[in-house]
Protein backbone atom coordinates (compact mmCIF):
# COMPACT_ATOMS: atom_id res chain seq x y z
CA UNK A 1 0.00 0.00 0.00
CA UNK A 2 1.32 3.46 -0.92
CA UNK A 3 2.23 5.83 1.88
CA UNK A 4 0.09 8.88 2.54
CA UNK A 5 2.79 11.12 1.04
CA UNK A 6 3.00 8.95 -2.08
CA UNK A 7 -0.77 8.97 -2.48
CA UNK A 8 -0.91 12.75 -2.10
CA UNK A 9 1.84 13.21 -4.68
CA UNK A 10 0.04 10.86 -7.04
CA UNK A 11 -3.11 12.97 -6.79
CA UNK A 12 -1.16 16.17 -7.49
CA UNK A 13 0.61 14.57 -10.45
CA UNK A 14 -2.73 13.42 -11.84
CA UNK A 15 -4.19 16.91 -11.38
CA UNK A 16 -1.29 18.46 -13.28
CA UNK A 17 -1.39 15.87 -16.07
CA UNK A 18 -5.12 16.43 -16.57
CA UNK A 19 -4.58 20.00 -17.77
CA UNK A 20 -3.67 20.66 -21.41
CA UNK A 21 -2.39 24.16 -22.16
CA UNK A 22 -2.93 25.81 -25.51
CA UNK A 23 0.01 26.62 -27.78
CA UNK A 24 0.24 30.26 -26.69
CA UNK A 25 0.38 29.39 -22.99
CA UNK A 26 2.87 26.59 -23.64
CA UNK A 27 5.12 29.02 -25.53
CA UNK A 28 4.84 31.55 -22.71
CA UNK A 29 5.81 28.81 -20.26
CA UNK A 30 8.92 28.00 -22.31
CA UNK A 31 9.93 31.66 -22.29
CA UNK A 32 9.35 31.77 -18.54
CA UNK A 33 11.76 28.88 -18.06
CA UNK A 34 14.35 30.36 -20.41
CA UNK A 35 14.22 33.78 -18.74
CA UNK A 36 14.16 32.50 -15.17
CA UNK A 37 10.81 34.18 -14.56
CA UNK A 38 9.17 31.03 -13.27
CA UNK A 39 5.50 30.23 -13.80
CA UNK A 40 2.54 28.68 -12.04
CA UNK A 41 1.91 25.03 -12.85
CA UNK A 42 -0.89 24.14 -15.30
CA UNK A 43 -3.20 22.99 -12.48
CA UNK A 44 -2.60 26.20 -10.53
CA UNK A 45 -3.31 28.19 -13.68
CA UNK A 46 -6.53 26.30 -14.28
CA UNK A 47 -7.64 26.95 -10.71
CA UNK A 48 -6.92 30.67 -11.13
CA UNK A 49 -9.10 30.67 -14.24
CA UNK A 50 -11.91 28.90 -12.37
CA UNK A 51 -11.73 31.38 -9.49
CA UNK A 52 -11.81 34.31 -11.91
CA UNK A 53 -14.89 32.83 -13.55
CA UNK A 54 -16.65 32.03 -10.27
CA UNK A 55 -16.15 35.57 -8.98
CA UNK A 56 -17.27 37.07 -12.28
CA UNK A 57 -14.00 38.96 -12.23
CA UNK A 58 -13.95 42.20 -14.18
CA UNK A 59 -11.00 43.78 -12.36
CA UNK A 60 -8.03 41.64 -11.31
CA UNK A 61 -4.67 42.67 -9.89
CA UNK A 62 -1.66 40.38 -10.10
CA UNK A 63 1.55 40.84 -8.11
CA UNK A 64 4.32 39.19 -10.11
CA UNK A 65 3.74 39.29 -13.87
CA UNK A 66 6.44 36.79 -14.75
CA UNK A 67 6.31 35.88 -18.44
CA UNK A 68 2.53 36.09 -18.54
CA UNK A 69 1.54 32.46 -17.90
CA UNK A 70 -0.66 33.18 -14.89
CA UNK A 71 -1.99 36.28 -16.61
CA UNK A 72 -3.18 34.21 -19.56
CA UNK A 73 -4.99 31.83 -17.25
CA UNK A 74 -6.60 34.70 -15.33
CA UNK A 75 -7.72 36.44 -18.51
CA UNK A 76 -9.27 33.21 -19.77
CA UNK A 77 -11.59 33.15 -16.76
CA UNK A 78 -12.35 36.86 -16.55
CA UNK A 79 -15.27 38.65 -18.15
CA UNK A 80 -14.72 39.67 -21.76
CA UNK A 81 -14.65 43.31 -20.70
CA UNK A 82 -12.37 42.60 -17.73
CA UNK A 83 -9.03 44.28 -17.14
CA UNK A 84 -5.95 42.60 -15.67
CA UNK A 85 -3.59 44.92 -13.80
CA UNK A 86 -0.26 43.14 -13.42
CA UNK A 87 2.79 44.41 -11.56
CA UNK A 88 6.44 43.42 -11.88
CA UNK A 89 9.74 45.14 -11.19
CA UNK A 90 11.49 43.34 -14.09
CA UNK A 91 11.00 45.12 -17.47
CA UNK A 92 12.04 41.99 -19.40
CA UNK A 93 9.35 39.91 -17.73
CA UNK A 94 6.73 42.46 -18.62
CA UNK A 95 7.96 42.51 -22.21
CA UNK A 96 7.56 38.74 -22.36
CA UNK A 97 4.10 38.95 -20.80
CA UNK A 98 3.02 41.58 -23.31
CA UNK A 99 4.23 39.26 -26.08
CA UNK A 100 2.15 36.42 -24.64
CA UNK A 101 -0.96 38.57 -24.35
CA UNK A 102 -0.56 39.79 -27.94
CA UNK A 103 -0.10 36.24 -29.23
CA UNK A 104 -3.28 35.24 -27.39
CA UNK A 105 -5.22 38.00 -29.13
CA UNK A 106 -5.87 39.90 -25.89
CA UNK A 107 -6.78 43.48 -26.66
CA UNK A 108 -4.50 46.19 -25.30
CA UNK A 109 -7.39 47.66 -23.32
CA UNK A 110 -7.71 44.44 -21.30
CA UNK A 111 -4.28 44.58 -19.69
CA UNK A 112 -2.49 47.20 -17.65
CA UNK A 113 1.17 46.33 -17.13
CA UNK A 114 2.79 48.40 -14.39
CA UNK A 115 6.55 48.34 -13.90
CA UNK A 116 7.85 48.97 -10.41
CA UNK A 117 8.02 47.63 -6.89
CA UNK A 118 4.67 46.19 -5.86
CA UNK A 119 5.22 47.58 -2.35
CA UNK A 120 4.85 51.05 -3.87
CA UNK A 121 2.39 50.38 -6.69
CA UNK A 122 -0.24 48.64 -4.56
CA UNK A 123 -0.57 51.62 -2.24
CA UNK A 124 -1.71 53.70 -5.21
CA UNK A 125 -4.59 51.39 -6.12
CA UNK A 126 -8.09 52.19 -4.89
CA UNK A 127 -9.81 50.46 -1.98
CA UNK A 128 -12.37 47.73 -2.76
CA UNK A 129 -11.87 48.07 -6.53
CA UNK A 130 -10.87 44.52 -7.49
CA UNK A 131 -12.70 41.22 -7.76
CA UNK A 132 -9.61 39.03 -7.49
CA UNK A 133 -6.08 39.61 -6.18
CA UNK A 134 -3.34 37.14 -7.09
CA UNK A 135 -0.03 37.32 -5.23
CA UNK A 136 2.93 35.47 -6.72
CA UNK A 137 5.91 37.11 -5.08
CA UNK A 138 8.80 36.50 -2.70
CA UNK A 139 7.54 34.79 0.47
CA UNK A 140 9.12 37.47 2.65
CA UNK A 141 6.81 40.06 1.10
CA UNK A 142 3.58 38.09 1.49
CA UNK A 143 2.34 39.74 4.70
CA UNK A 144 2.56 43.23 3.22
CA UNK A 145 1.01 42.17 -0.07
CA UNK A 146 -1.80 40.30 1.68
CA UNK A 147 -2.60 43.36 3.79
CA UNK A 148 -2.79 45.50 0.66
CA UNK A 149 -4.72 42.83 -1.23
CA UNK A 150 -7.36 42.61 1.47
CA UNK A 151 -7.81 46.37 1.22
CA UNK A 152 -8.22 46.21 -2.55
CA UNK A 153 -10.88 43.48 -2.61
CA UNK A 154 -14.55 44.10 -3.16
CA UNK A 155 -17.12 42.13 -1.20
CA UNK A 156 -17.56 38.75 -2.88
CA UNK A 157 -14.03 38.80 -4.25
CA UNK A 158 -11.14 36.41 -3.67
CA UNK A 159 -7.49 36.71 -2.74
CA UNK A 160 -5.05 34.01 -3.86
CA UNK A 161 -1.48 33.59 -2.61
CA UNK A 162 1.00 31.36 -4.45
CA UNK A 163 3.95 29.72 -2.65
CA UNK A 164 1.85 29.52 0.50
CA UNK A 165 3.26 26.19 1.68
CA UNK A 166 6.94 26.48 0.66
CA UNK A 167 7.09 22.85 -0.35
CA UNK A 168 5.70 21.80 3.02
CA UNK A 169 8.09 23.84 5.15
CA UNK A 170 5.30 26.15 6.30
CA UNK A 171 3.65 23.19 7.99
CA UNK A 172 6.83 21.92 9.64
CA UNK A 173 6.70 22.89 13.31
CA UNK A 174 10.50 22.79 13.52
CA UNK A 175 10.95 25.32 10.70
CA UNK A 176 11.17 28.94 11.80
CA UNK A 177 13.31 30.76 9.24
CA UNK A 178 12.34 34.18 7.90
CA UNK A 179 10.51 32.87 4.83
CA UNK A 180 8.44 30.39 6.81
CA UNK A 181 7.59 33.03 9.41
CA UNK A 182 6.45 35.45 6.70
CA UNK A 183 4.26 32.86 4.97
CA UNK A 184 2.65 31.91 8.27
CA UNK A 185 2.03 35.57 9.08
CA UNK A 186 0.34 36.10 5.72
CA UNK A 187 -1.92 33.10 6.34
CA UNK A 188 -2.69 34.36 9.85
CA UNK A 189 -3.75 37.77 8.53
CA UNK A 190 -6.35 36.10 6.34
CA UNK A 191 -7.45 33.48 8.88
CA UNK A 192 -8.09 36.09 11.57
CA UNK A 193 -10.14 38.35 9.29
CA UNK A 194 -13.75 37.28 9.86
CA UNK A 195 -14.75 38.46 6.39
CA UNK A 196 -12.72 35.70 4.73
CA UNK A 197 -13.15 31.95 4.27
CA UNK A 198 -9.71 30.50 3.43
CA UNK A 199 -8.50 27.18 2.05
CA UNK A 200 -4.97 25.91 1.41
CA UNK A 201 -4.79 23.92 -1.83
CA UNK A 202 -1.85 21.50 -2.25
CA UNK A 203 -0.98 22.49 -5.82
CA UNK A 204 2.23 24.07 -7.03
CA UNK A 205 4.11 25.34 -4.00
CA UNK A 206 0.86 25.65 -2.08
CA UNK A 207 -2.01 27.94 -3.02
CA UNK A 208 -3.88 29.86 -0.33
CA UNK A 209 -7.26 31.06 -1.57
CA UNK A 210 -9.81 33.02 0.45
CA UNK A 211 -13.25 34.33 -0.45
CA UNK A 212 -14.46 37.59 1.04
CA UNK A 213 -18.03 37.81 2.33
Amino acid sequence: MASTDDAAQSIVSHAEASITEDAVTAAARERAVDSGAGAVTPAVGALLSVLARLTGAKAVVEVGTGAGVSGLWLLAGMREDGVLTTIDVEPEYQRLAKQAFTEAGVGASRTRLIGGRAQEVLTRLADESYDLVFIDAAPADQPQFVAEGVRLLRAGGAIVVHRAALGGRAGDASANDAEVSAVREAARLIAEDERFTPVLVPLGDGLLAAARD
